[in-house]
């Protein structure tokens, strides 16, 4: 028996809480997340959100911030929207219940890397906890949405895919709905919805160090290039300069925001040297500062540099930063007093499923938020906090077109009817689990080691043989076998890194977070543009090893 809403969000973070909350109003809503409901990126966010908050900033400064680290490909249309319509999205999370920090009357703003103005509103250091805390207590208030927790989606379901007359991806196609794992019964459910929102977050664990949760896998992305979306972009990820470096810290991340206030990187003999790579020294752009440590890393033969707060008075640092700094003396580092060992790890998908200004894709029905899309807002490198900003902004901005498609839906014939049930075909439960963690585990390693900070052709040619034939071994497994969320996860990372790969193979000069060694200018005159592909070959609903068709 199918599942039936006319609204369906695959994701719990500020994008697909912000949309569900404000399309309720308008018809049932069902939100699936593969965890508990509150465990999203969202709720990991340190530093804030950057919004025009005070009278000496301006609109035009931030759209300004935000192209420059860009590189010069950030949509300026949707930068533009973005950064104008931010503080009106932050004053309604305020009206919800949100409590940002204020310094007497006004909001306490932070300053973060790439920014020339203080922007950054902040709860302490725990903002996106702030912010999913909120919205959770505004959800539970909603008699018109249902969650479901710890249930996967598998493959979305569209026009396409049900008949062979449409092309997946083309103007005719829509998505219908979709196939989910239940985690807990390990049984597969149709569900069918008139508006469905990817709002899954990002894809850090296709690296071995991340600052990302564990539901990191890049399901949203997989998902969506299977069904026939465009994806653009994927060659930059964004590396966080500061993760703590423990072998049992899982690399937790210390807030751009401590060097926002005074925070030195140094090196192990004590010596400075950020002043040799950027202007602005330690708040230079987060791609600067990565490759920078990397450099220093790889030259000297350290494991980490060091991040010194030491000259701040100590109070400042546990009052402003009160999680960062349990986190790190619960690992032996007392912030005001010793430096603290930090390395990159990596933190933001910058490119996703792309959208245009109101979240829509290029599948009718299908829209996209947050860290999953790629709405051209952050270009080549991201600035920091401007991520909560998108969500918030794009989430809203989807609403009246997604209202306008469920009105226009209730005149279609009935979906359910056209969809049938899900075929697990001759496949047995697995015997070989291994197989699994293995290349989990190589894939992690070959992104790390080939497709990183820093990369060359050769490098990047090593990762695509190498992912061609995991993806080989990934699909015999999968279709031998019953589905489980490992292996789910296990073919979404390795589709999200060949798209990686793919994109950065392609991408001949080095603009942001993508360096090549072997391409280290800037070609403006080639690539001052978005990378797209898509998959447009028509597949069984659940496919594997996928091919680039397009490329724009």
């Amino acid at each position: 028996m199918a599942i039936k809403k006319n609204f369906i969000v695959i994701g719990s973070g500020v994008a697909g809480l912000t949309f569900a909350l404000k399309v309720c109003k308008f018809g049932s809503v069902g939100i699936i997340t593969k965890e508990a409901l509150e465990e999203s990126a969202t709720k990991y966010a340190q530093g804030g959100i950057a919004s025009v908050m005070a009278q000496d900033d301006s609109f035009e400064l931030h759209v300004q911030d935000t192209m420059e680290t860009g590189r010069g490909i950030c949509h300026e249309d949707f930068v533009h929207i973005a950064c104008r319509e931010g503080p009106a999205r932050i004053r309604e999370l305020i009206d919800l219940g949100a409590q940002f920090d204020l310094r007497g009357t006004e909001f306490d703003l932070g300053k973060e890397g790439g920014h020339s103005k203080r922007r950054i509103l902040h709860a302490h250091d725990l903002t996106g906890w702030e912010i999913e805390k909120t919205l959770i207590e505004a959800i539970h208030t909603e008699k018109n949405i249902e969650i479901f927790e710890y249930h996967m989606a598998i493959d979305l379901i569209t026009r396409a895919r049900l008949d062979e007359k449409i092309k997946p991806g083309s103007l005719e196609d829509e998505a219908l709905g979709l196939y989910v794992l239940n985690n807990k019964t390990q049984q597969v459910e149709t569900m069918v919805g008139d508006v469905i929102l990817l709002a899954s977050g990002g894809a850090g664990k296709v690296y071995l160090y991340t600052s990302n949760p564990d539901t990191a896998t890049g399901d949203g992305i997989s998902v969506a290039y299977r069904a026939g979306a465009k994806i653009a972009n994927m060659e930059f990820f964004q590396f966080h300069p500061t993760c703590l470096f423990h072998p049992k810290a899982k690399s937790f991340l210390i807030s751009e925001t401590v060097r926002g206030e005074g925070g030195i990187l140094r090196l192990e003999n004590g010596d400075t040297f950020m002043e040799k790579y950027h202007e602005l020294g330690c708040l230079a752009p987060r791609d600067v500062v990565a490759r920078a440590i990397d450099h220093e890393m790889k030259k000297s033969g350290d494991d980490c540099v060091y991040l010194d707060v030491t000259h701040l008075e100590g109070y400042r640092i546990r009052e402003r930063f009160p999680n960062i700094y349990q986190t790190c003396l619960k690992f032996g580092f007392d912030m005001s007093r010793e430096l603290v060992p930090v390395v990159p790890a990596a933190h933001y998908m910058c490119g996703g499923v792309v959208v245009d200004t109101n979240g829509q894709t290029n599948i009718k029905r299908l829209f996209a938020s947050g860290e999953v899309c790629f709405s051209g807002l952050h270009g080549a490198n991201r600035l920091a906090s401007n991520s909560l900003l998108e969500g918030l902004v794009l989430s809203h901005r989807a609403v009246d077109k997604a209202v306008t498609l469920f009105k226009e839906s209730k005149n279609s014939p009935n979906q359910l009817e056209l969809i049938p049930a899900w075929d697990p075909g001759s496949a047995v439960d697995s015997d070989e689990s291994v197989v699994v963690s293995h290349n989990w585990d190589e894939i992690r390693r070959l992104m790390w080691n080939y497709v990183g900070i820093v990369r060359s052709d050769k490098r990047l040619k090593r990762a695509e043989r190498r992912i061609q034939l995991l993806l080989e071994e990934i699909q015999e497994y999968y279709w031998n076998f019953k589905i489980t969320k490992d292996t789910l996860e296990l073919r979404n990372i390795a589709i999200t890194a060949q798209l990686i790969i793919q994109g950065a193979l392609t991408r001949n000069e080095s603009r942001g977070l993508h360096y090549n060694l072997d391409h280290l200018d800037v070609d403006d005159e080639n690539w001052k543009r978005d990378n797209v592909f898509q998959d447009t070959a028509r597949r069984l609903i659940t496919p594997i090893n996928p091919r680039i068709v397009t490329h724009e």
